[in-house]
């Protein structure tokens, strides 16, 4: 089992907001904004890293990101995104933007990935109007993902549909707030792909 670490620490160890915390990120709450330097006793000081710690931290921003706790679940998707055809890299994170939790917190309908995940688990999601309760299921273009019913009016739930705006929805999604569903239009570009990671450095980590 993964061991858990407080979220703000691990933005903290990236030395940027990875947005782990939803609304709190956006704010002068965030642990970031209060302490941008590493935790820990030595975390002030001005390290160098090495070849080795540069793709290592690389490939641990993405992780965070996406939430994977699970180092050979994310090293499955790797070699998924490798037997793809295309830039290794730009499969890779394309495959953890069509993860079913990402997609959910994409469209507003949580705060965070890890809020979306636990949507999804506790079988509040549906896919083409069925229940689907796997976070790393994998979208298809034209998809419509909804919350159900009986779900919509959770004080959570409608917190983070009305701060959807705010926190931005990406142009190859359509929502319809008032019905709490949206449609994947399309695949997004790496352009669209505005998370500060060089993929490249991830690739090479897993190359080596």
């Amino acid at each position: 089992m993964a061991k858990k670490t407080a979220v703000c620490r691990l933005c903290r160890r990236e030395g940027m907001k990875l947005f782990l915390k939803g609304d709190r990120c956006f704010t002068d709450k965030c642990a970031v904004e209060r302490r941008a330097y590493a935790p820990g006793q030595h975390g002030q000081a001005n390290k160098k890293l090495s070849e080795y710690g540069l793709h290592l931290r690389e490939k641990q921003k993405l992780k965070r990101i996406y939430g994977i706790d699970q180092e050979g679940q994310f090293r499955n998707i790797f070699a998924e995104a490798e037997r793809l055809k295309g830039v290794a890299g730009e499969n890779l994170l394309l495959l953890l933007e069509r993860r079913l939790d990402n997609v959910v917190y994409r469209f507003g309908f949580a705060r965070s990935r890890s809020e979306a995940r636990n949507l999804v688990k506790q079988n509040h999601v549906l896919v083409n109007g069925k229940k689907v309760n796997i976070p790393s299921y994998l979208v298809e273009k034209g998809d419509r993902i909804e919350v159900k019913e009986g779900s919509r009016k959770s004080p959570g739930i409608m917190e983070a549909v009305e701060g959807a705006e705010r926190r931005g929805l990406t142009p190859w999604l359509r929502l319809d707030k008032e019905k709490f569903l949206g449609e994947v239009l399309e695949w997004p570009g790496r352009e669209q792909l505005t998370m500060p990671v060089q993929e490249q450095l991830v690739v090479e980590f897993y190359s080596k």
